[in-house]
């Protein structure tokens, strides 16, 4: 796989929980931080996104929003909204059934499924509540981290990444957002299939929109794992240790994919990525590591030699040193724990 699309499949565990919300005025609903990123779509109408320290935005049609590290957020129908009441244990609770993206409704501080009539258990007593047609239609949901470092270009992302529906005339995310937009909106076949799909080419065109367009606007531009990806000799040697983590990489031989001496490909690396070249070879090697010992049920000895360890005594060091977790026991609690519960930092064994 290439390096953007590593990024998605490498720091999450398991599918995107989503959902589709319609939001009735008035409402001011608080999202708590998580161990993961979120992201939200508005299909119709607008709604106000309030962060601490930070001006309220107003978020419209086709706007696009990105919180790498799943940062504390408030949705609400006015820009003076204080507080906003927590929805997300009854939103997990909604979206445990088997749709794909349950359609919700939110008002006043309350959720319910779409299907189900007000009540007590949802919060919403009064009849009527959430019918008429809703002031915001978003598409939301969060991807679990897995218990790993974050990805140098997630972490260095700024905590709410908004893209404008109008990005740009090159980016194809508002084309993604139309097919995702299309397909929730209809009970087409294929569809439970299709939209998780769609959800993860979502979260990639994020990135890429980001990387090509918006990084560029911001300040330290020309530095950063953004960066890295658009210097080509770089994002060469990035690609080759991505593609093969079990080769014995030298930074010279990284530097001849670079076009570059070792020296000044070394000194060009580390001033992009923020750590050394041979730093970063194992940091995605025991990550790729993880990633197997999860969604496989290959020997440890197996994982080992395939990111690029000879001896698994050296390999479960190294693991242990970057997770907190031996191999096997990371792989027990991958299993024994729902994908949601899987910690993003690790307890001391």
């Amino acid at each position: 796989m290439d390096v953007l699309s590593d990024v998605i499949s490498t720091v999450r565990t398991g599918q995107p929980r989503s959902a589709r919300i319609e939001w009735h005025a008035p409402y001011a609903t608080r999202f708590p931080e998580i161990p993961g990123a979120k992201f939200m779509v508005v299909l119709q109408g607008s709604t106000w996104l309030l962060t601490e320290g930070a001006e309220p935005l107003q978020l419209g049609l086709g706007d696009v929003l990105f919180l790498p590290r799943g940062r504390e957020h408030l949705l609400s129908s006015s820009p003076a909204a204080e507080g906003g009441v927590d929805c997300s244990r009854a939103l997990r609770d909604a979206v445990t059934g088997a749709e794909p993206v349950p359609t919700l409704v939110c008002s006043r501080g309350w959720a319910r499924p779409k299907e189900m009539p007000p009540g007590p258990a949802f919060g919403a007593t009064t009849v009527g509540d959430g019918d008429g047609e809703p002031s915001c239609v978003t598409v939301g949901g969060s991807y679990d981290a897995s218990a790993s470092t974050p990805h140098p270009l997630l972490a260095e992302l700024p905590s709410v990444v908004h893209v404008p529906a109008k990005v740009g005339r090159g980016s194809e995310l508002p084309l993604a957002v139309g097919l995702l937009g299309r397909e929730l909106g209809a009970n087409r076949p294929g569809g439970d299939t299709l939209i998780p799909h769609l959800l993860d080419m979502l979260v990639v065109y994020i990135l890429r929109t980001y990387v090509e367009e918006l990084w560029q606007g911001h300040e330290g531009a020309g530095c950063g794992f953004a960066g890295a990806l658009r210097d080509p000799g770089v994002h060469a040697a990035i690609q080759a240790v991505h593609r093969d983590p079990a080769h014995p990489w030298s930074v010279a031989e990284l530097g001849e994919r670079a076009g570059l001496s070792r020296a000044a490909f070394s000194r060009r690396f580390t001033s992009l990525v923020n750590q050394s070249p041979l730093a970063y070879v194992t940091w995605w090697r025991l990550t790729t590591a993880a990633r197997l010992l999860r969604e496989e049920d290959a020997p440890i000895s197996s994982v080992a030699t395939r990111v690029g360890y000879s001896s698994q005594f050296a390999f479960a060091n190294a693991f242990k040193r970057e997770f907190g977790w031996s191999p096997g026991r990371y792989r027990e609690a991958a299993r024994d724990l729902t994908e949601s519960q899987v910690p993003a930092v690790p307890p001391t064994p």
